[in-house]
């Protein structure tokens, strides 16, 4: 007896900066429910080597890696085209790929700016402009990664909160310039991860108060935010789904 179809059978997902953390664990996510996943990467090639070769051992051509470095426009517009010749469609786009640091009022530099900018608004601007035309084709979906501190500032990262927050006001105005043909939404993740450089136990400890469900959750929660978009949603467009254990609740920042 055939085995019943997963519920993205046939699918083909782009995840940007998929190599790694909440990234690879969208793909895996995606991969479960039937998707071919597109796993873009920057600079982790061994990463998402490992993580292309561990989808393909279970389903043969269900996975491709793409490097492209998403400050590079032509990059950017090659890459959805890249993905179509590999899997002959496109139907969801995750713009996950972020950049995250301390930028206070008094050290910003021109550099920084652009970065940030480049990397949580630039992009996905452009890489929605590049995927459009095929994912209206597909009916598609695009689901941004966001952030909490989107909706509420944190301390010292001036640029990176104003960059997610214009990320939100993004999702919302993309939903109504590419319905009905694609929906548009995005996840603001709260505490589900430590920045790669480390946090201060003691600060760790305070935003973990700070959540109603006193504990950090974990990538997987933000992977499951972004299946309920893709599978069990088709009447949600242009919203923000948070992700945080109702930090968003809680005390400052």
């Amino acid at each position: 007896m055939r085995a019943p179809a997963l519920p993205l059978d046939r699918k083909v997902v782009l995840i940007t900066g998929a190599a790694r953390r909440i990234g690879a664990a969208l793909a895996l996510a995606f991969h479960e429910r039937g998707a071919a996943v597109a796993v873009h990467y920057r600079n982790s090639r061994n990463e998402a080597a490992r993580l292309v070769a561990a989808m393909n051992a279970r389903r043969k051509g269900s996975a491709a890696g793409f490097q492209a470095d998403l400050g590079d426009l032509d990059a950017l517009a090659a890459l959805p085209a890249s993905v179509i010749r590999t899997f002959g469609r496109l139907d969801v786009l995750v713009n996950n790929a972020s950049t995250f640091y301390p930028t206070p009022i008094g050290a910003i530099t021109a550099a920084q700016f652009d970065d940030l900018i480049g990397t949580n608004l630039r992009a996905p601007v452009f890489l929605v402009q590049a995927a459009a035309p095929e994912l209206r084709r597909r009916k598609g979906l695009i689901i941004n990664i966001a952030d909490i501190h989107a909706l509420r500032p944190l301390r010292h990262h001036l640029v990176y909160c104003a960059a997610k927050a214009a990320l939100v006001m993004l999702t919302r105005s993309l939903a109504r310039e590419l319905g009905p043909a694609v929906r548009v939404n995005a996840i603001a993740p709260g505490p589900v991860l430590w920045p790669a450089g480390g946090v201060d136990a003691k600060l760790r400890r305070r935003i973990v108060e700070r959540t109603a469900l006193k504990r950090t959750g974990s990538p997987e929660d933000v992977a499951r935010a972004a299946l309920f978009f893709a599978t069990e949603a088709p009447f949600v467009t242009g919203e923000l789904l948070t992700v945080d254990g109702g930090r968003i609740l809680g005390g400052g920042g």
